[in-house]
């Protein structure tokens, strides 16, 4: 079973910033699209920023366009979410996603395999 471990949250104030790592269990998913998405107090999971296999091809919800920045080192099966100029609403836990297929999607059903998630706290 493909397992996807993230890493990288905690506790920052408003305007800070972090780095989220995600590594899959299997390297095979270097070449293909992963995403995160993101679950905030009493939501809904969200999506938040995808990935192509190659890293050629980003997108991202609009709530965080300018601010978060996805990206990719195939060479240590890593993928990333880079977070800026964070705010109070994107307090969540953040979840990693694979799927294997090399184009991405914004579509949560469509990534089968999907990590623990890591806590985000923005604290204003």
């Amino acid at each position: 079973q493909v397992q996807l471990v993230e890493s990288g949250g905690g506790l920052v104030q408003a305007g800070g910033s972090l780095r989220l790592s995600c590594v899959p269990s299997a390297r095979t998913f270097r070449y293909y699209a992963m995403a995160w998405f993101r679950q905030g107090p009493g939501k809904e999971r969200e999506f938040v920023a995808a990935i192509s296999g190659s890293g050629g091809t980003t997108t991202y919800a609009d709530s965080v366009k300018g601010r978060f920045t996805i990206s990719r080192d195939s060479a240590k099966n890593t993928v990333f979410l880079q977070m800026n100029s964070l705010k109070g609403e994107d307090t969540a836990v953040y979840y990693c996603a694979g799927r294997y297929v090399v184009t991405l999607s914004t579509r949560e059903h469509e990534y089968a395999y999907w990590g623990q998630g890591t806590q985000v706290t923005v604290s204003s």
